[in-house]
């Protein structure tokens, strides 16, 4: 596995923000295990259990708030990352109702200090910055959207994250131009937008999978709020092989690379919520669903898919487990974790791994 992505990670010193949270736990597994030195900066993880003190990796913990601009930027003096992950987010759109501020400084202005970090730190060579597909204007098409479409947000979860994507292609344009790279600056920046990633160790509110788990274990009806609403399902570990990917590329100096990219599944993986539900019932019979329709929720986008061509083609990425599997492999995670507190996660990005070398992943080894 140490040989993935060209072994361009080996000995790197990463900076992961938001290492706590399920994308970002998940994204430190896999970097530990191709031998980079990891420094994480985010919040306490916001639930009992989670996923990242399950894992107990072997890295730098940092506890504090992306918007602590002056403690942030001491972390990056402290540690001097060559790579850097912006994972940190308030990432609930039903949360962002009530919480707008919070919403806004942590994904906005997070971002910014972010940046403002990386100007300021001479070892830093390449950012990732991940935001959401939420990012874009969604006018509910039956296509999906590309990197060039208009960016927008009806609810302030999206909004924020099209003003993140507004802020890195500004610091882009301003201060990492890539006209200048190698001459005046050293830093190449992309964005990348994913859909909706299923996982073990996701215990978010308000997320489908970890709302089904909690009344697993509470021997509850999960109640599904808008079963018709469709999104772009694929295993957490899909798109985080796709940043690995550009991360490789942005340290190899890569710098056709440095710009935004879509990260989804095959349009066959666009399913409905119903659909996702009772696949994953047909993997576990402890799964009790009760319909409910969406009339009295908070708007959410209802159809939401992305158009991945430029990953597909330029970066000659694909996704690797259909849909059907991923939500075996989900399920798979919670009833071992349930039934005999087993972790899953290293022996199923083992299995990932070797489906990448078995369908020839250009990452693979």
């Amino acid at each position: 596995m140490i040989n993935s992505f060209n072994n361009i990670y080996r000995g790197k010193k990463v900076l992961i923000t938001g290492h706590t949270g399920f994308k970002g736990s998940w994204l430190s597994l896999w970097l530990r295990e191709l031998g980079a030195d990891i420094v994480g900066y985010a919040l306490a993880p916001a639930t009992q259990p989670n996923h990242f003190e399950l894992l107990d990796l072997d890295m730098v913990s940092v506890i504090d708030d992306i918007r602590h601009q002056e403690s942030l930027a001491a972390v990056f003096a402290q540690h001097r990352p060559e790579m850097v992950f912006h994972m940190a987010a308030q990432s609930l759109v039903r949360y962002s109702y009530p919480h707008p501020a919070e919403t806004f400084e942590t994904n906005v202005m997070g971002t910014v200090h972010v940046l403002e970090a990386v100007r300021r730190c001479a070892s830093v060579k390449a950012i990732v910055n991940v935001t959401s597909d939420k990012c874009y204007d969604n006018k509910e098409w039956v296509w999906g959207y590309r990197e060039t479409d208009p960016l927008g947000g009806y609810d302030p979860y999206s909004a924020s994250k099209g003003c993140a994507e507004i802020v890195t292609n500004a610091y882009r344009n301003s201060f990492f131009p890539l006209h200048r790279y190698g001459e005046e600056h050293h830093v190449l920046l992309a964005s990348v937008r994913a859909g909706n990633v299923i996982g073990g160790g996701d215990w978010a509110e308000d997320r489908l999978v970890p709302d089904i788990m909690r009344a697993v274990a509470d021997h509850k009806q999960a109640v599904i709020r808008n079963p018709q609403a469709t999104r772009p399902w694929q295993h957490v570990l899909d798109p985080l092989s796709g940043y690995l990917l550009l991360g490789q590329q942005l340290l190899e100096g890569r710098k056709e690379f440095a710009e935004a990219w879509n990260f989804g599944p095959a349009d066959d993986a666009v399913l409905t919520v119903e659909d996702v539900v009772l696949a994953a019932r047909s993997s576990w019979d402890r799964i009790s669903l009760k319909m409910n329709g969406p009339e009295e929720q908070p708007h959410e986008a209802h159809d939401l898919k992305l158009d991945c061509s430029k990953a597909h083609r330029k970066l000659q990425w694909q996704g690797l487990w259909e849909t059907s599997r991923a939500i075996q492999q989900t399920v798979e995670w919670y009833r071992a974790y349930f039934e005999d507190k087993t972790i899953l996660s290293r022996e199923q990005l083992k299995s990932y791994m070797n489906s990448g070398r078995q369908k020839k992943a250009v990452w693979g080894e």
